[in-house]
């Protein structure tokens, strides 16, 4: 297990962080090593979720999840990866198959509708190149409204901010977090490698 770079700020927490995460902590949950280590900081930890898009915008919860769950699967962020599918998998529907696709697959994977295949392919482009082609984006337009077209830039440019942190900081994974599947045989065979 990894020990993190900056240890978590312990309870209790300041009024303005306690409020916010009673407000968005499942009732039980002991929270977040990211969050209580942002909340070394109340100003940061103020900053951080002020930019949060988990709120309900012009997309729905499951492509709000795919945009999530690949962005972070492509930085390796196997912390927030994890919650994420933890929290929200069964919820919008994710088969083993997808989450395999997320980490290890592509937007050709037929378990992806056409529209569900863009939004990987505008999470990889965003990955490898910080912008979008003409041709993706032409697409994108077709199913979605402009301003569903900023929430997602906002959303998968927010959760590669989100992977750096967890990724840096060293966090341990949650302990009811999802993992990461494991690569599985036949595309292994395909890259003659063990990683993405």
């Amino acid at each position: 297990m990894m020990t993190a770079r900056i240890a978590p700020a312990q309870a209790p927490f300041g009024p303005a962080v306690q409020q916010w995460l009673d407000r968005t902590m499942p009732e039980g949950r002991i929270p977040f090593v990211l969050f209580t280590t942002l909340a070394r900081d109340e100003r940061l930890f103020g900053r951080f979720f002020a930019g949060g898009l988990l709120d309900r915008g012009h997309l729905t919860l499951r492509q709000r999840e795919i945009v999530i769950d690949r962005t972070t699967a492509r930085c390796r962020s196997e912390y927030e990866w994890g919650i994420h599918v933890a929290l929200f998998g069964r919820r919008v529907g994710f088969a083993d198959r997808q989450l395999e696709s997320l980490v290890h697959g592509d937007a050709s994977d037929p378990c992806w509708s056409e529209a569900e295949a863009l939004l990987l392919c505008l999470c990889d482009e965003l990955h490898a190149t910080a912008t979008v082609s003409d041709a993706l984006w032409a697409g994108l337009r077709q199913v979605h409204s402009e301003e569903a077209l900023l929430e997602l830039l906002l959303l998968a440019c927010f959760y590669r901010t989100v992977s750096v942190l967890t990724n840096a900081l060293r966090l341990p994974l949650e302990p009811d977090g999802a993992r990461f599947p494991p690569l599985p045989a036949r595309r292994a065979d395909a890259t003659g490698s063990t990683e993405r």
